[in-house]
C-alpha cells in the first residue's frame, strides 16, 4: 500500500460525509485542493447543479444520482443529470452546455480522466465549481472516490488465495480512467508477490457486460488453461462470467469490484463469481455535492481528495451487506 495515499480510517462513506460538512472558511483557488487567493466562485444563490455521468444504464451511476439527488434536496438545488454515454465529444459538449446555462457547479464522472481536461478547465474559468466524483478528472477542484487502488488489491489477494496461489488467470481491464488503472494498478501489485500466478491474458473493454463477454471468449479460445479472472467492475465480471459459462467451464473463480446488486444476485446463486470490493455509489454522490457546495461557499476542504475504503464482499459476509 503507498504511504502517500490519504485513506479515510473509517468503514462508513457517511462518517466520511460527516468529516467533510466540518468545514471552516476559507477562499477556494482554481488549483484542486481548497486553497487560493479568490473569494466564493459563486456571485449568488447555489441552485443549479449538473452532473454527468459516464453511462447512465449502468446501475452504479443510477445510484450516484440518487445520493447526489438526496443530498441537493436538503440543499434546495436542482439537479440536471446528463448521460456521457461513454463519449468523450459527448462530455464535451455537455460541459460546454452547463457553461452555457451557467450551473453553479459539475459533479463529473469522467468518460476520460485526461482528456476531459480541456473542457473542465474551461468549466472551471467561466467560474463553475468542478467537483469529480467515482474517477479523477484533470482540471477539477475537488476529488471523492473509492480506494481504487485497494480495491484492487483486496480483489486480487482474495483471487489468489481461492485459487490456492498458483494457476493462469485473465485480467479484464477497461477505459483509460484513473478508477480502473488504479484497480488494475492495486492487482499487478498483488500479483507481484505471488510469482506462481500468470496473468496470461490482458485486454481492455468498455467496462461493460457486452464487450467483457466477447473479449474473454476471445481470451478463453486463446488460453483455455485459465483458472480465475478479474473483471475491474462488476459488469465486466459477470460479462467474463456469462463467456465462461458459454465456453464449458464450471469452476473458475471470477472476482469485481463494485458489490452491485447483480454482484449479491450472483453472490446468492452457485455461480462462479466469487466476490467484489465494496462501493458506495449513493455516498460518493453525496459527498461530492457537498464538496461543491462548500467550495461554491469560499470554504476550505478537510480532506482532498476524499479516497473511500473499501472490503471485500464474499459469500461469506454477504448475509451482512445492505446493497446499494
Amino acid at each position: 500500500m503507498r504511504d502517500s495515499r490519504r485513506i479515510i480510517a473509517t468503514a462508513a462513506g457517511l462518517t466520511l460525509f460527516g468529516a467533510l460538512a466540518a468545514c471552516s472558511e476559507g477562499d477556494p483557488g482554481t488549483g484542486g485542493n481548497g486553497e487560493g487567493d479568490g473569494g466564493p466562485m459563486g456571485d449568488g444563490e447555489f441552485d443549479l447543479i449538473g452532473y454527468m455521468a459516464q453511462d447512465m444504464s449502468n446501475p452504479f451511476f443510477q445510484a450516484m444520482e440518487e445520493g447526489i439527488v438526496a443530498e441537493a434536496d436538503e440543499l434546495g438545488v436542482e439537479v440536471n443529470t446528463q448521460d456521457g454515454r461513454q463519449d468523450l465529444n459527448e462530455q464535451n459538449d455537455q460541459i460546454d452546455t452547463f457553461i452555457q446555462q451557467g450551473v453553479d457547479a459539475i459533479l463529473l464522472n469522467a468518460v476520460d480522466s485526461e482528456g476531459i481536461g480541456p473542457a473542465v478547465e474551461r468549466a472551471v474559468d467561466a467560474g463553475i465549481v468542478v467537483v469529480a466524483v467515482d474517477v479523477e478528472a484533470q482540471g477539477a477542484m475537488a476529488t471523492v472516490t473509492l480506494d481504487n487502488v485497494q480495491a484492487g488489491e483486496v480483489a486480487c489477494e482474495y483471487l489468489v488465495e481461492q485459487i490456492g496461489g498458483s494457476g493462469n488467470i485473465l485480467l479484464v481491464d477497461g477505459t483509460p480512467i484513473s478508477s480502473v488503472q488504479d484497480r488494475v494498478e492495486g492487482c499487478e501489485s498483488v500479483l507481484e508477490q505471488h510469482p506462481e500466478v500468470e496473468v496470461v491474458g490482458h485486454q481492455n473493454g468498455d467496462n461493460g457486460r457486452s464487450e467483457a463477454l466477447s473479449i474473454t471468449a476471445d481470451l478463453l479460445t486463446a488460453h483455455p488453461d485459465v483458472v480465475g479472472i478479474f473483471g475491474i467492475n462488476d459488469p465486466t465480471a459477470l460479462g467474463a462470467m456469462l463467456a465462461a459459462q458459454q465456453a464449458g467451464y464450471d469452476d473458475l473463480t471470477i472476482v469485481g469490484v463494485d458489490a452491485s446488486p447483480e454482484a449479491v444476485d450472483a453472490l446468492e446463486s452457485d455461480s462462479m463469481f466469487m466476490g467484489s470490493a465494496k462501493q458506495d455509489p449513493t455516498t460518493q454522490g453525496s459527498i461530492a455535492l457537498q464538496m461543491a457546495h462548500d467550495l461554491f461557499n469560499g470554504e476550505e476542504l478537510e480532506e482532498n481528495p476524499v479516497l473511500v475504503p473499501t472490503e471485500m464482499l464474499t459469500r461469506e459476509n454477504l448475509d451482512e451487506y445492505e446493497s446499494w
